[in-house]
């Protein structure tokens, strides 16, 4: 996200109302960076707890026991607060993917340890992933957020694959992006449903994380035609 000098107005959108997007420079002095982390932390609890059509800035103020003309000496909007909160947890969210340096040269093992990743982050950040969801469907700016976010995945993930298919253990015949676009939709929605929908289908309890995890790798290994090298 980009950002504009603290204390001036974000961007505006068409409508006239500030781009969340755009947020604002950190606070200069050690005092105004703990409020404003204060801020964030009160407001992801108020989105966890009341969801982001319900929540209202007076409850993030009152989590955060401070005064609305605090809250906007940070933050325009709920919209950029929240902007904020997805920000601050994107970095734990993002898909380590198949092409960071791997701890094993065993391509199997390295997408196992990806996944993994994935759906631990996932499973942390679950609540968050529904917000972004019902902010999504609220607001085109968040739906832009949510696809940016979506094709950082998907583009990683081809490189990945184009990078296995170069070392001739993944099927060449495969476009790597439109495999990355299919297999990556496929473990987003299925730990959705797992993490914040909570859908069991029928089961007595919930899929084991192990049995998750086994599973999506075993539906990529599958689908590349991965073989191991050696």
């Amino acid at each position: 996200m980009s950002k504009t000098t603290a204390g001036t107005n974000p961007t505006t959108r068409s409508d006239g109302a500030p781009d969340p997007f755009v947020l604002r420079d950190l606070p200069s002095t050690p005092r105004g960076l703990r409020t404003r982390t204060a801020l964030i932390q009160a407001a992801r609890v108020v989105f966890e707890r009341d969801g982001y059509l319900d929540t209202r800035l007076t409850d993030i103020t009152k989590e955060c026991n401070c005064a609305s003309g605090t809250f906007y000496t940070y933050f325009a909007s709920k919209e950029e607060i929240c902007a904020a909160v997805l920000e601050e947890a994107k970095e734990d969210m993002l898909h380590p993917g198949m092409g960071r340096e791997p701890e094993s040269d065993d391509p199997y093992l390295v997408l196992e340890a990806s996944n993994r990743a994935y759906l631990a982050a996932y499973a942390r950040n679950a609540k968050l992933m529904g917000l972004l969801e019902q902010a999504a469907h609220a607001d085109p700016w968040f739906r832009e957020y949510r696809n940016r976010r979506s094709e950082t995945f998907v583009l990683r993930n081809a490189r990945g694959i184009a990078n296995l298919q170069e070392r001739g253990i993944a099927d060449p015949e495969l476009d790597p992006l439109t495999t990355s676009r299919a297999l990556s939709g496929m473990v987003s929605s299925l730990a959705y449903s797992v993490y914040v929908l909570e859908e069991t289908y029928g089961a007595s309890k919930p899929v084991p994380f192990d049995d998750l995890v086994h599973t999506v790798t075993r539906i990529w290994a599958n689908a590349l035609r991965l073989h191991r090298e050696g």
